[in-house]
């Protein structure tokens, strides 16, 4: 029995000291990416790094509430390594997790960024705190920047659209929006239709001064009553101040005779905003009313309007009377008694379309009698916010003429003169003797004979042709090589020369563009190269699989930093410039990939 307990002993110690030794081996600390300098107002990345497990953990960012955290995706970047000495082979993994967020800051200085808690496999880890140097950038004329709303009171719902303009009388690169409106959690955001994804660009006269405007829109929608403080907004780029002279060539910002333009940091704000949100009133609401709030209008078509009892008409409904149609549902036309009663309604229902500034849904429906004269009014309940009450809009009446659906029977099939002959049908005895006189004349041989077949002109054509084809087919299936295998590897081995034409034309595309067509290229290099769906690689899809094919870790990092950049070009709007020395970047990393691929 003493035996007994001390091997419990010893075994439950060992456990402690085993699990003690695997919780040692992972290690969970922060990190600041300051090789840039970091301004106010501007997105820098926090990383938190777990080393030992490639699985991301649970973070509470609580303690960075006040910086905004926005998760800027997470990465495995473990590696593999095996070695052989003497014969023995020896495989060495070490795992590593990132997870990034992105952080801002309004205030200049010294910041302390305190230490967060990251939750993984039951057990409580805890980061280091940094600190972190913000540097507030200077004014300048040469930028000027607009942000308004559409209304200065609303109602919790109601869509307000925030208008953004930055304005640039100089050369100007690299910049970066901050907008806290949104970022924030006290609106929802949307885009007011498929084209203000992406902001435009062109050139006005503003304030007496040539310049160019960017602009762009959103919708913010209140989530709660008060009054709001919008923070101000604000822009930083870079913007060029002067050229400088240098002897090297091959710099790719310098023009002729070696001058190069240099750059200052600046920033510009617009002043902060403020909006009064009002809640929704309980009186008077409609029970289908589903949220709509702003102004709008309702009408509606059908074709035809002469028609039988059960034939189809499509009825054709547009809404209309607000700039943002998002939250426009399908009518309820199941809740409209005249219409249920006297049609039959598919419960199927097509998408509806944007056309003209109107939402249009479509749809068939078909009268059940014959007693139906008209198309009812169709309803629209929404909150009006420049009456302060709830109003419901009517689509006009459409009138029909239905006729009753006419019975078919056989008589009308077979027709009115489809009476039954008795006439008795008389036989010519003779036959073919009443008209002819030598019976050779008309008959002939008709018997089918193989031979006759393939020595007569008409069959000659007839199965000459399809073995013809078939001939024809067999030599180019056998001298043409189209076999999928080959084709795959024909498309392997020119991968590199067709990504090295197309990186030719990304130089010559307009610069709005280059982003969307360099990602293009370099992972249609991939796809090709690796037998991937270019359309589904992501960056870490392509550093994962150039990894494995060439354990060259450092070009397939650059490889992903470089797509990842230009994909974040799509969606923050300063955008980081597609210039010679980058293309020239890509074609190298291309290079080292094939050299690499061409060892193994």
């Amino acid at each position: 029995m003493k035996s007994l307990t001390k091997y419990i002993i010893i075994t439950f110690g060992l456990m402690v000291f085993t699990s003690g030794n695997a919780a040692a081996q992972i290690r969970v600390f922060a990190q600041v990416d300051s090789s840039n300098d970091i301004y106010v107002g501007e997105n820098f990345a926090y990383h938190i790094i777990i080393d030992g497990e490639n699985k991301p953990g649970q973070i509470d960012t609580t303690p960075l509430a006040k910086y905004n955290p926005r998760s800027a995706g997470n990465r495995d970047v473990s590696q593999t390594s095996i070695s052989i000495i003497n014969g023995k082979t020896t495989k060495k993994v070490i795992k590593r997790f990132v997870m990034s967020y992105l952080l801002t800051t309004d205030c200049p200085g010294r910041i302390q960024l305190p230490p967060v808690k990251v939750t993984l496999a039951s057990r409580t880890y805890q980061t280091n705190p940094l600190e972190v140097n913000i540097l507030k950038p200077s004014t300048t004329d040469q930028l000027s920047l607009e942000v308004k709303l559409s209304e200065q009171r609303c109602y919790i719902g109601q869509p307000v659209i925030m208008t953004v303009k930055f304005y640039r009388y100089a050369d100007v690169r690299d910049f970066q929006f901050n907008i806290p409106a949104l970022h924030s959690d006290t609106f929802g955001v949307e885009d007011l239709d498929d084209s203000s994804r992406r902001a435009k660009e062109y050139r006005v006269v503003h304030k007496g001064r040539d310049a160019i405007v960017l602009t762009f829109s959103k919708v913010l929608i209140p989530k709660y009553p008060g009054e709001i403080e919008i923070g101000a907004s604000s822009v930083s780029a870079d913007v060029a101040v002067g050229q400088t002279q240098s002897r090297d060539p091959f710099f790719d910002d310098f023009g002729f005779f070696g001058s190069r333009k240099t750059y200052k940091r600046f920033m510009v704000s617009s002043p902060p905003l403020k909006l009064t949100v009002l809640p929704l009133p309980e009186q008077g609401k409609p029970p289908s009313f589903y949220g709509l709030i702003g102004r709008f209008t309702i009408s509606a078509s059908a074709t035809p309007t002469k028609v039988y009892m059960g034939d189809p008409i499509t009825l054709t409904i547009k809404i209309g009377g607000s700039k943002f149609l998002k939250p426009v549902q399908w009518p309820a036309l199941e809740q409209v008694p005249k219409l249920t009663a006297n049609f039959k309604i598919p419960s199927q229902k097509s998408p509806p379309t944007t056309q003209d500034g109107f939402k249009v849904f479509t749809q068939t429906i078909r009268p059940t009698n014959d007693k139906v004269t008209e198309i009812p009014p169709i309803p629209l309940p929404f909150f009006d916010p420049d009456k302060g009450k709830f109003l419901v809009a009517k689509s006009n009446l459409i009138k029909l003429e239905v006729a009753p659906t006419k019975i078919l029977t056989n008589a009308h099939l077979e027709g009115r003169d489809s009476e039954p002959a008795n006439k008795e049908v008389e036989v010519i005895k003779k036959g073919l003797s009443a008209n002819y006189e030598n019976y050779d004349e008309v008959l002939c041989n008709m018997s089918f004979s193989p031979l006759s077949a393939v020595i007569s002109p008409g069959y000659i054509v007839i199965w000459s042709l399809p073995l013809a084809l078939l001939i024809i087919s067999a030599f180019f299936k056998l001298f043409a090589r189209t076999s999928p295998e080959k084709q795959a590897t024909k498309r392997r081995r020119s991968a590199s020369s067709r990504a090295i034409r197309q990186l030719k034309k990304v130089s010559s595309a307009t610069q709005t563009h280059k982003h969307e067509l360099l990602v293009s290229v370099m992972k249609q290099y991939i796809g090709e190269r690796f037998d991937r769906v270019a359309g589904s690689l992501t960056a870490d899809d392509c550093q994962e699989v150039i990894v494995t094919a060439t354990q060259d870790i450092e070009t397939a990092d650059n490889y992903r930093d470089i797509i990842a950049e230009c994909e974040a070009a799509h969606y923050t709007l300063g955008q980081p410039d597609i210039n010679p020395t980058r293309i020239k970047k890509v074609k190298q990393l291309i290079h080292n990939i094939e050299k690499k691929k061409s060892k193994k």
